[in-house]
């Protein structure tokens, strides 16, 4: 399919992290689905690797 062709097709988004750009897309009838997700320890990579230690056990 050649990149033009895509833009004919009816906009489907899978939104991840911050809503407001999924309620920019809904304000504008595109289907949106949203997921609230975040970095594991909000970032934080110390945090991050000391859970993932955990999770292991």
């Amino acid at each position: 399919m050649k990149v033009n062709e895509l833009f004919k097709e009816e906009l489907k988004v899978i939104n991840m992290g911050l809503g407001s750009f999924a309620n920019d897309l809904k304000s504008q009838d595109v289907a949106v689905i949203h997921v609230d997700w975040r970095p594991v320890a909000g970032g934080n990579k110390k945090m991050a690797s000391l859970l993932s230690k955990l999770k292991g056990k």
